[in-house]
């Protein structure tokens, strides 16, 4: 399955989110899950299957739980590709943030101009 397939899908993409703040057991994963998407436990394990089948998770038994953690290397396959189309966005982004630094300092200015009046 190709990285944006996988990624295609909603629930894929929020497990990956919790899992991106650490390990989580599949317990854990599964009962967030459930409760924001309304779907079986049975479901969220067929999620978290194909996220360890197609490489961007990890897991780990500790006892009887299952430890899933996220594998950065597909994340980072997707970066490099993306990396082409940077270009696009980066330009505008820049010319963003050079806009609200200038209002800033014009807020700023102004503010300082109303306090010596």
């Amino acid at each position: 399955m190709h990285a944006f397939d996988v990624l295609g899908d909603p629930v894929r993409r929020r497990i990956l989110e919790l899992l991106a703040d650490g390990e989580r057991s599949a317990g854990e994963v599964s009962a967030v899950i459930q409760e924001e998407f309304g779907i079986s436990q049975p479901g969220v394990s067929q999620h978290l299957r194909v996220l360890r089948e197609n490489g961007f998770t990890t897991v780990r038994a500790a006892g009887t739980r299952r430890l899933y953690a996220v594998d950065p290397a597909p994340l980072q396959e997707i970066d490099r590709w993306l990396e082409r189309y940077r270009g696009f966005w980066t330009q505008r982004l820049d010319a963003l943030g050079t806009e609200i630094a200038r209002g800033r300092r014009e807020r700023r200015r102004a503010e300082e101009s109303a306090r010596e009046s």
